[in-house]
């Protein structure tokens, strides 16, 4: 099963309290929970919630090794194969859309645009030139570079955004996707109105500034890990122009608070566009939805309901 949704929505402790009741153990389905030390930002499930259940593809690798969504999809796979051979039900929980799609539907289709990545090829080719960029697209995929003039900054930038999102050349997108693994899956997805995500946004970076964002970010940057792309994730990049002096402490929560509502909401129109068993606006009650879940596995054959 999955359970998906927005940050800061409950989607996390609804897929630990259903792993209790249905055997279950949990994959977790964020592209910014794979790095190592980077606990307190992502909202990475604690070691004490850990305990209570295992959770799998958390600290996968070091912020400063590339990580993407077609990677995330075949560890994913073998993962879900071993849970079910052990007699346990795999719950999906997460918020990463593209991830989600990877791992059921495939990579057929080059995802969205992302206006972060686009900013930062636009601030390097002012300041070293758009050749750079191009040779990095030869180097990635010769076949869609061939095709593109080298001063093409757009297509250039969209070629190397589909690659940094997906781990595939755009050329290779374009002839065929990664094979979804077929799933039969009761999927819960959260749709809390922004009123209310605000509120829980705003509330959940305020208590991770008190268990040490902060000094997080710092030691990161201490580690020589300030320069990479992880580090520009919502919230380490607010609280890093803090540390470099180009905004004060409080100016940096709140630009956090602001850009995090502001991501939330594009989750929820990716999430729109999924089928979904269940949608709910709040949390629904744990206990009525394991019993659900449990009466519609048993109209599925055996090792299809997931």
């Amino acid at each position: 099963m999955a359970v998906l949704g927005p940050t800061a929505s409950g989607k996390s402790a609804l897929g630990l309290a259903l792993a209790q009741r249905l055997d279950g153990e949990i994959l977790c389905c964020d592209s910014m929970q794979v790095y190592r030390g980077m606990d307190i930002g992502t909202a990475k499930p604690t070691p004490a919630e850990q305990r209570l259940r295992p959770h799998h593809l958390l600290d996968l690798v070091s912020p400063g090794e590339p990580f993407h969504a077609a990677a995330w999809a075949e560890q994913a796979r073998a993962v879900i194969g071993e849970i079910s051979a052990r007699g346990r039900l795999p719950i999906i929980v997460g918020g990463t859309g593209l991830y989600f799609r990877a791992l059921t539907r495939g990579l057929f289709e080059a995802p969205p645009s992302d206006a972060e990545i686009r900013a930062r090829h636009q601030a390097e080719a002012a300041s070293s030139g758009v050749e750079g960029l191009y040779r990095r697209l030869q180097g990635i995929d010769p076949e869609a570079a061939a095709t593109i003039l080298p001063g093409d900054l757009l297509r250039i930038s969209r070629a190397l955004e589909v690659y940094e999102q997906t781990g595939v050349p755009i050329s290779d997108l374009r002839r065929r996707g990664a094979p979804p693994l077929p799933l039969d899956l009761y999927t819960v997805v959260f749709d809390m109105p922004t009123p209310a995500l605000r509120a829980r946004i705003t509330a959940r970076v305020e208590a991770m500034m008190a268990a040490g964002f902060l000094d997080e970010v710092r030691a990161l940057r201490a580690a020589g890990l300030g320069a990479t792309r992880a580090l520009q994730a919502l919230g380490y990049r607010e609280l890093g122009r803090h540390l470099d002096g180009a905004l004060s402490l409080s100016e940096a929560v709140a630009e956090i608070q602001r850009t995090t509502t502001a991501y939330a909401r594009r989750q929820r129109t990716w999430f729109r566009k999924e089928a979904a068993t269940l949608r709910a606006e709040v949390p629904p009650d744990a206990d009525a939805l394991a019993a659900a879940i449990a009466a519609w596995a048993c109209d599925r054959p055996p090792n299809q309901a997931g």
